[in-house]
């Protein structure tokens, strides 16, 4: 498939020459090119390129979801384990593990919080859908200590583009 598409562009891009000889439309050859290159290149693969300019395009978004992370909804409280002094262990960034905390009263309370770095449990839509609403993909509020957030769409999207940027 992918060889036939390649012939098909430099037939059309041929054709096109002549074209643009003929007629004088840059226009024309810039589309050819553009859909040439579309044809021919591995779906669902970007270059490493095109990962970093994306990176470089979605920074500020990626910011704004760092501060509200790590300054507002202090996420690693629960969702990263303590070293030795009670402090959060930097190398276990966001990866989840035993709920640290108890309840003092008696309530339906997690005994696990689940990793966050990286790939946010569920999808993408299941997570704004959390962040926004305070209803998770069970379709009722998380267990204590996990608060309902009611952020704007914005701002959820901002963690998980966050999330999503950490290994």
């Amino acid at each position: 498939m992918r060889a036939e598409a390649g012939r098909l562009c430099a037939v059309l891009s041929s054709a096109s020459l002549q074209v643009m000889n003929f007629v004088k439309i840059p226009v024309l050859m810039f589309f050819v090119q553009a859909l040439c290159v579309c044809q021919t290149a591995p779906a669902g693969k970007q270059s490493k390129s095109t990962r970093e300019s994306s990176d470089t395009r979605n920074q500020p978004l990626i910011e704004r979801g760092k501060y509200i992370v790590e300054g507002v909804a202090m996420c690693e409280r629960c969702h990263t384990q303590r070293n030795e002094n009670g402090t959060p262990d930097r190398a276990r960034w966001l990866l989840g593990g035993p709920t640290q905390t108890r309840p003092t009263y008696r309530s339906p309370w997690a005994i696990a919080e689940p990793r966050i770095a990286g790939a946010p449990p569920g999808t993408d839509a299941e997570f704004i859908m959390l962040l926004t609403t305070g209803i998770s993909r069970t379709g009722k509020p998380p267990n204590p200590p996990m608060p309902s957030f009611r952020m704007t769409r914005d701002d959820a999207q901002a963690v998980l583009a966050y999330l999503k940027s950490l290994p």
